[in-house]
């Protein structure tokens, strides 16, 4: 590793009634890879906006290279070779992959432009990575981990020599991670320096120099990730010791609540029976494409259904669309909270009594303000939800608050069963154990908790009982205490044509 090329001395920044860095200290080394580690809201990524130009600091000092950079916009960082991947993809959905790439520095030949320019060295930068995308597809034709890819290529293409990746795993399978991992060992030898933002503390080891932690907007220590022990790291994030990265909870089972019989939706769910009882946390497990999303969607009517049939304490309920199943009690936190569990521009308040109009509206239509209000600072006060006033918009909250909010407009209704799509994906580790504790106090309550993981630790943490998918069938299923990893992995990856020889537990 060579000399600093990134040194951030002393930088503060104030938003409105938030102060949202202070006094932090940041540098980073000519061919490392440094990870940037800290809780949601711990200042992480106004930081790394404010080293890709997207946010002015207030007060501070910021050398690139060892030159003092003054005035630093999305345009100065570009041209000294600044490039951040954002968490939400940042491309043109209906634009092909050279054009994505290129975007604002077209290719053009006597003012007409140059698709097949931009295909020849779009395809140079592909190859260069060692992937397999053809330039001219359509963006919004790729899986989410091939548009993660075309994001790092974008990067690469304006040669970048310092790239900011922000929880670049999300969405990835494990196979596409290691891809991912090689890349980074790659541009790491040619001397570009990579920060690492990820709640994925496990992926550190195969990368990672070193690390950077932050906390409540300030830096507070970094350290030589081979010398460091993940309790140390863990400790220093969350400024105290987590005694238990999975709690869980006994509980006696109750009645079955939930039964789904022969439930077919289209190609990705088929044929899938599953039930859930009081007092147990089910967890589904299986790889990306395995069929756990949209086997929650059709059960909560977000996806229409071929046939099958769903039970709700031993009786017949029909659901066609997502009001049917809220109203019989069957709700869903989805897998993209931001799109689809949440009016981000809206209140917090807002967002919870959107669901619940019903409740909160007189004979003539008019919403209680005063039963509005009441609904939402209960919820607030039952869940621990971190927030200075229920009127604050969602979208300014840490990502596992955000869960919160989704969770407690549910419960506002005395939900039965409760739907969790991805609970914890892009939420720090102190924020993963609050949502935990939340799935055993609902277990606790006999409300039945059915939740899709892609973490295994995480399923085989909190699950009573496991499922495991595979090309839209449940192909196992097993007491949390009889599961481990490889059995976990071997049903995952059963073939169609071995299905009619799995034996289920």
């Amino acid at each position: 590793m060579g000399q600093y090329i990134v040194e951030l001395n002393h930088i503060h920044k104030h938003f409105p009634g938030v102060k949202a860095l202070d006094d932090v200290m940041f540098n980073l080394k000519e061919g490392e890879v440094l990870a940037l580690l800290g809780e949601n809201g711990a200042g992480k990524s106004t930081l790394m906006k404010i080293l890709s130009g997207v946010h002015t600091r207030d007060e501070g000092e910021i050398k690139i290279y060892g030159e003092v950079v003054e005035e630093l916009t999305p345009k100065k960082a570009q041209e000294l070779g600044i490039a951040i991947i954002h968490q939400e993809l940042n491309l043109c959905a209906h634009l092909s992959v050279a054009e994505n790439i290129f975007l604002g520095r077209e290719k053009t030949q006597a003012g007409v432009l140059s698709n097949k320019e931009m295909n020849k060295e779009t395809e140079l930068i592909l190859k260069r990575l060692n992937i397999d995308i053809d330039p001219t597809t359509i963006v919004a034709d790729l899986a989410v981990s091939k548009q993660q890819m075309v994001e790092i290529s974008k990067a690469l293409s304006i040669k970048a020599k310092i790239l900011i990746m922000d929880e670049p795993t999300s969405a990835l399978t494990s196979s596409e991670v290691v891809d991912l991992f090689k890349i980074i060992h790659k541009l790491k030898a040619e001397g570009c320096g990579i920060v690492y933002i990820s709640h994925r503390l496990e992926e550190l080891q195969h990368i990672v120099d070193r690390v950077t932690i932050m906390r409540d907007s300030r830096y507070i220590t970094s350290m030589n990730f081979a010398e460091t022990g993940m309790p140390e790291i863990i400790s220093n994030m969350v400024g105290r010791e987590i005694k238990e990265k999975f709690p869980h909870v006994r509980c006696n089972r109750g009645k079955k609540i939930l039964e789904v019989k022969n439930l077919t939706a289209g190609r990705m769910v088929r044929n899938v029976s599953l039930d859930l009882y009081e007092g147990e946390i089910v967890g589904i497990a299986g790889l990306m494409g395995a069929g756990r999303t949209e086997t929650t969607r059709a059960i909560f009517g977000a996806d229409p259904k071929d046939s099958g049939e769903i039970l709700l304490d031993g009786k017949p309920i029909t659901i066609n669309k997502p009001i049917d199943a809220i109203r019989a009690g069957i709700v869903l936190a989805p897998e993209d909270r931001k799109k689809d569990g949440l009016c981000i521009k809206l209140g917090v308040q807002d967002n919870i009594a959107l669901p619940n109009l019903d409740l909160l509206c007189n004979k003539i239509g008019i919403v209680d303000k005063k039963k509005e209000k009441s609904m939402a600072q209960k919820a607030v006060s039952n869940l621990k939800i971190k927030l200075a006033n229920t009127n604050v918009d969602a979208g300014t909250l840490s990502g596992g608050n955000q869960q919160k909010v989704v969770v407690a407009k549910w419960l506002a209704r005395n939900s039965r069963v409760v739907i969790f799509d991805e609970p914890t994906r892009g939420i720090d580790i102190a924020a993963k154990v609050e949502i935990y504790n939340l799935m055993n106090e609902l277990k606790q309550q006999g409300i039945g908790v059915l939740f899709v993981s892609s973490e295994m630790p995480e399923v085989l943490g909190i699950s009573d009982r496991i499922l495991v998918m595979c090309d839209g069938r449940i192909t196992g299923e097993f007491p949390t205490e009889e599961a481990t990893q490889d059995l976990i992995l071997e049903h995952a990856t059963k073939f169609e044509s071995k299905l009619d020889q799995v034996v289920y537990a």
